[in-house]
């Protein structure tokens, strides 16, 4: 509480700070526009740039290297790199 004389405690001002040097996470990055506001949809694997409005679709096989992986649709943290070559495994729809 800062009581009468306005002054904050000690602890809340270093949370403060620790808050506002925190990086932010504004979601995957969109391979058209570049921009991190790709979104995953009410459709499992499917994803789409709020920023540009592309559609993407999460494959299993790479499209650079053609390794194959095993992909989870449902998770909310999908990987959408390939574990091979690091390439982008979002297909455009």
């Amino acid at each position: 509480m800062t009581g009468g004389s306005g002054v904050r405690p000690v602890a809340q001002a270093n949370l403060s700070s620790a808050v506002a040097n925190a990086p932010t996470n504004l979601g995957l990055e969109c391979p058209n526009c570049g921009e991190h506001w790709l979104r995953p949809t009410a459709m499992p694997g499917r994803y789409r740039c709020v920023y540009c409005l592309h559609r993407y679709e999460l494959v299993s096989v790479c499209p650079n290297c053609g390794e194959h992986s095993t992909i989870v649709r449902m998770s909310s943290t999908a990987i959408v790199a390939c574990n091979h070559c690091q390439g982008s495994m979002l297909r455009p729809v």
